[in-house]
């Protein structure tokens, strides 16, 4: 009996050790990529005004879906003198290209919701939100035409992550009033 119980608990050990190794395995080859290239990271960094911050996350987003549909890369072009470079294009199937976005709209929804949170008042928050709803909507109209050439589970999974974060950000972008009217820079001149 002592002797069925030690080649049990041998072949549980093992059976176990195996496990383990095959789940270390598993998630080392599962390592989720980044969503941003170190360029765009940079970016982000660089900008600490939120509605800056925001513009590199849809501009992120936009180089991927040029990607995918085959168009022109939006503009690069510095807008500061220190501005880091955009880096090269990123990389990947459409199915990584869409989790990209997904990934970069779930980053832009934290950095709204995280000042939000720290100053309610802030007018970049509103002016943030604005800029990334109407890119949210533009992207809405892209997965719908991407959506009847689609076969892949991957890529389809993909798009409807994309989706559930453009509708979380147009339903909050919903909630604000009114643009407030353009700022008139030029002096007004007394009568």
């Amino acid at each position: 009996m002592r002797r069925f119980i030690a080649i049990n608990a041998r072949r549980t050990f093992q059976a176990g050790l195996i496990a383990i190794v095959c789940l270390a395995a598993t998630q080392a080859h599962a390592q989720k990529r980044d969503d941003l290239t170190d360029a765009e990271t940079e970016l982000i960094r660089f900008h600490q005004e939120l509605d800056k911050r925001i513009e590199v996350f849809i501009k992120a987003a936009d180089r991927r879906f040029a990607i995918i549909n085959g168009t022109a890369q939006p503009s690069t072009k510095k807008l500061m003198k220190d501005e880091p470079e955009w880096g090269d294009l990123p990389k990947g199937t459409h199915a990584a290209l869409l989790n990209d976005v997904a990934g970069i709209l779930d980053e832009a929804i934290t950095n709204i919701d995280d000042v939000s949170r720290r100053d309610e008042r802030n007018p970049l928050v509103s002016r943030a939100l604005r800029k990334l709803t109407t890119a949210a909507n533009g992207y809405l109209n892209q997965i719908a035409a991407l959506r009847s050439k689609a076969s892949d589970a991957d890529e389809i999974a993909a798009m409807e992550r994309v989706v559930d974060n453009a509708n979380l950000i147009i339903e909050a972008g919903g909630k604000l009033g009114p643009a407030p009217p353009p700022e008139d820079n030029k002096k007004k001149k007394k009568p």
